[in-house]
């Protein structure tokens, strides 16, 4: 760290600390993701898996990562700062994002999604925090900690992911056979929320959710309920029969009628019933208008301003002050660390190339406590709409945020909770994939 100022906290939570950091000879705004070393491994497994993912795959609306290195028995990953996320922004649009903004989020999300799901990847943790946007309205997806590939068919999952809010019922239930329809799901939910700016599902308990789910989305499907009926967790529980209305758009009367639709086709109780993120980017919602037509050259001009930008700086004149010692410090690519490090050991397994700098620092120090944060439940007091409000496609909010507005760190949203945020981003691509609708913005080999 001694490379970096730190200009403060931005949040922490069960696996470490987030921090905003000026890198001394360029003068870069970076955060710092620090994960707690633990004596069950488990927050190294996740920091580990981070690191992974982010430097396998590269996308203009993922997150980019910039370096990583290990001091004092902590993982240190350094991403480019970006100030707030989709969640910091409904704080301010307390009925939702307007109309507009939010198809131009959706879309970005959407390709983000696609590109993990081409590329045989599930997130498992899609929801409003994990989603930065920048100040000229660029969004990426966050927080691979839990992501991982599909396995082969019959290969069983973690069940204990994705945040409770936005956990599918397969996943309440804990049927480790789930897959991309978890995304979906989780998307899902989050559109509801972007759209009116209330959470879908905010429950207390597992119990809690899946008895809301059947209430507001559906009945458990014959193979769910078996699940269901089988496990000790809800032994003696009956959940109710409701009849639902088929028609979308009655379903979700607060949506406008597209969004109805898509909402409707993410939230199906059956996974094999639920849309495809390709699909999705093919929906009329999209098409209609010619918005992709109009968007694309506007996301292109955006994602080419900032990589401009990022460009223009420079490297101080070095010093001797700003120099790490020998003793100190040993910068090697990810796919040459050295094994004896336990960073090392893990990401060596993976041989492609890249061209992620990862610094090993012999530093002696102690273990980092760890703090455990749990997401905050829902307080039924904040943005509560009336139950007769418009629908969104009618209803524009009051001063409406400005994208190009500093949020000056990240403020934490009442409803969320603590969990880690981490603020970074950079252009990047290669193989960029977004449903044959002609997206790529790029050529593979430019970075």
């Amino acid at each position: 760290m001694e490379m970096y100022e730190t200009l403060g906290k931005v949040g922490e939570g069960s696996y470490g600390t987030v921090m905003k950091c000026k890198h001394k000879n360029t003068g870069q705004i970076v955060a710092i993701k620090i994960f707690y070393e633990r004596p069950e491994k488990s927050v190294n497994k996740i920091a580990m898996r981070e690191i992974k993912f982010l430097k396998q795959f590269h996308h203009e609306n993922l997150v980019n990562l910039i370096e990583v290195f290990r001091q004092k028995k902590k993982i240190h990953l350094v991403f480019e700062f970006i100030d707030h996320t989709v969640l910091d922004e409904l704080q301010h649009y307390c009925y939702g994002l307007e109309s507009k903004r939010l198809r131009k989020y959706l879309f970005q999300i959407l390709r983000a999604i696609e590109y993990l799901h081409s590329n045989n990847i599930i997130h498992r943790d899609i929801k409003p925090e994990n989603i930065l946007v920048s100040q000229s309205g660029i969004t990426k997806l966050c927080d691979f900690g839990f992501a991982r590939t599909l396995a082969a068919p019959g290969d069983i999952y973690t069940d204990y992911v994705a945040t409770r809010w936005y956990r599918a019922p397969e996943l309440v239930l804990k049927d480790t056979s789930y897959g991309k329809p978890v995304d979906i799901w989780a998307l899902g939910c989050m559109i509801i929320e972007m759209a009116t700016g209330n959470p879908y599902l905010p429950s207390s308990s597992d119990l809690d959710l899946l008895h809301k789910i059947v209430l507001k989305v559906g009945n458990l499907t014959p193979h769910l309920q078996n699940i269901f009926s089988k496990s000790p967790i809800f032994a003696g529980v009956v959940l109710p029969q409701v009849q639902h209305p088929k028609n979308a758009r009655k379903k979700y009367p607060k949506l406008n009628g597209l969004l109805a639709d898509i909402v409707h086709a993410c939230l199906q109780i059956d996974p094999a019933g639920r849309i495809s993120s390709s699909d999705l980017l093919r929906h009329e919602y999209f098409t209609r208008d010619g918005f992709i037509e109009k968007f694309m050259p506007e996301l292109k001009a955006k994602l080419l301003q900032e990589a401009r930008v990022n460009s223009l700086i420079k490297p101080k004149e070095s010093s001797k002050e700003n120099e790490p010692r020998k003793d100190e410090r040993n910068t090697v690519y990810t796919n040459k660390l050295l094994s004896s490090s336990v960073l090392g050991k893990e990401i060596e397994k993976d041989k492609k190339p890249n061209e992620i700098k990862v610094r090993v620092i012999k530093v002696k120090g102690g273990r980092g406590d760890t703090l455990e944060l749990k997401r905050m439940e829902y307080e039924s007091g904040l943005c509560q709409q009336d139950t007769n409000e418009n629908v969104h496609a009618t209803i524009e909010p009051p001063n409406p945020i400005n994208p190009n507005t500093d949020c000056n760190g990240l403020k934490e949203y009442p409803h969320c909770g603590s969990s880690v945020t981490m603020p970074p981003i950079n252009l990047t691509n290669s193989n960029l994939i977004a449903a044959n609708l002609n997206l790529n913005l790029f050529h593979p080999s430019v970075r």
